[in-house]
């Protein structure tokens, strides 16, 4: 990358119910946000965006779900990245991810900002159903990508705290009418709608709609349900809702899918 193309990029590797992974660059570091996919996969998935798995330095972890940790140990013992979680979400995970280096081990509580090189990491927490989950937005030379999938709502005081960002990667987990209409037993159907499940469709949209702002360019949806949603159904609900509350779609900014096996496109924020 030359001096004039430098800058914060960002590709979600892997966004929906059976895996989780987003790829983060600047010009000193490269970053994992979750790695629920096997650590193969996710190689295969970094090679498609021109990528290499061995040049990852950091993994940071939103919780200990399996989706969001599946490939995790793996990829810290092969590769020898830093990971970064609360103290809550290392207890969690532990039996699940097998052992990793004490010197490899760092963490990160929720509500902190940590400078990594040259990228600020903001942490926050989000209403799911796991030890601590949190989540995190990064910054670099005025520009921030925010992160928000696996809660049930949406507070204020987090609507505030990752307000007008350039990119967002908002949930958009399930359509209401395929959820109650499925073949989900009722008790987990009252989960995902709980305070501690997933955002719907109108639910991530209207949040965002709250939050974006005139340095917003880019919405990507994420962590699609296989079972609860659709992809081109997400995005009409998402382009419809936002343009209701009166924003200028695909004028201002850009709604933008993602999907559980393809990258996105690694897009300078």
């Amino acid at each position: 990358m030359n001096v004039q193309e430098e800058g914060l990029y960002v590709s979600y590797l892997a966004s929906g119910s059976s895996g989780n992974c987003t790829y983060i660059e600047t010009p000193k570091r490269k970053i994992l946000v979750d790695s629920g996919l096997s650590g193969k996969k996710i190689a295969e998935l970094m090679s498609k965006i021109n990528r290499n798995i061995a040049d990852v330095d950091s993994i940071f972890v939103t919780h200990e779900h399996r989706d969001h940790v599946h490939g995790l140990g793996v990829l810290a013992r092969k590769y020898h990245m830093d990971v970064y979680a609360n103290e809550a979400t290392w207890k969690a995970m532990d039996h699940i991810i097998g052992n990793v280096k004490t010197e490899q081990k760092y963490i990160f509580e929720m509500g902190q900002v940590l400078t990594l090189g040259d990228v600020d990491v903001r942490s926050y927490g989000v209403s799911h159903d796991a030890a601590e989950p949190q989540f995190y937005s990064f910054h670099y030379e005025g520009k921030q990508m925010a992160m928000l999938t696996d809660t049930g709502y949406v507070s204020d005081r987090l609507r505030g705290l990752l307000s007008n960002a350039d990119a967002y990667l908002i949930e958009s987990n399930h359509d209401l009418e395929l959820l109650r209409m499925g073949q989900y037993p009722w008790s987990l159907k009252q989960r995902i709608l709980g305070d501690e499940g997933h955002l719907s469709n109108e639910d991530g949209a209207s949040a965002v709609a709250e939050m974006l702002g005139h340095n917003t360019r880019r919405i990507y949806l994420g962590h699609l349900s296989k079972d609860n949603n659709i992809k081109t159904l997400a995005h009409q609900t998402a382009e419809s809702v936002l343009m209701q509350k009166g924003k200028a779609v695909n004028e201002d900014f850009f709604v933008y899918d993602t999907d559980p096996a393809e990258p996105t496109e690694l897009f300078r924020v």
